[in-house]
């Protein structure tokens, strides 16, 4: 078990708490958490691109010259892919780009990702992040407070309407429940910023 600090909205310490090196002290595995986040990437594609083929450009219906004696290489259709406005040849069709990974590769995924922002100083527990009405200031104050500059992404035991609202319209300042949670969002965000409460959840899915 290692211990990081635990800081209140104002920045200061106020205490300290045990993270599990099962979940939060392996060593990361850069192979899968590439995987995991192309995986992430691939799932979030529409694939709704679609091209024409030389059934679905209009015209085309007759033979533009006859076979032989014009002199010209012998054409079926104006519509074919070498003329100009004619059908694509083998183009993109509407499809679904998802696909799933093993389990035992998600949860090293994510294990990986939480270790690596340990590892780099870019962990920051809060010991409660609660806010009296839906203000973005109290939650730019509370980045600056914790010293927070770039991307960061808040994370809570519980989808909070209030703190999503909050903090919506921030730059670069993502929230997200435990359950939310996934590899790219961990590894996209700078400083990955958690209640002390979410910690426990995290441990229970993953240890």
């Amino acid at each position: 078990m290692s211990t990081i600090s635990v800081f209140d909205m104002a920045g200061n310490k106020v205490s300290e708490t045990e993270l599990a090196d099962s979940v939060f002290g392996i060593t990361p595995n850069e192979a899968v958490m590439h995987a995991m986040v192309v995986n992430y990437l691939a799932n979030q594609r529409q694939g709704t691109q679609s091209t024409l083929t030389r059934t679905e450009v209009s015209g085309g219906g007759r033979k533009p010259w006859r076979q032989k004696g014009t002199g010209h290489a012998r054409q079926g259709s104006i519509r074919a892919p070498q003329w100009y406005h004619g059908g694509v040849a083998l183009g993109p069709k509407p499809r679904s780009y998802s696909y799933t990974l093993n389990k035992k590769v998600r949860r090293l995924a994510m294990k990986s990702a939480l270790s690596t922002k340990v590892n780099d100083n870019n962990l920051i527990v809060l010991d409660a992040l609660t806010l009296e009405g839906y203000k973005t200031k109290t939650v730019v104050e509370m980045l600056k407070a914790l010293g927070v500059e770039g991307k960061a992404l808040i994370v809570t035991a519980e989808a909070d309407k209030m703190v999503v609202k909050s903090a919506a319209n921030i730059p670069g300042v993502k929230t997200a429940a435990v359950n939310t949670l996934n590899v790219y969002d961990i590894l996209n965000y700078d400083k990955f910023i958690v209640v002390k409460n979410a910690i426990g959840k995290i441990e229970e899915v993953y240890a």
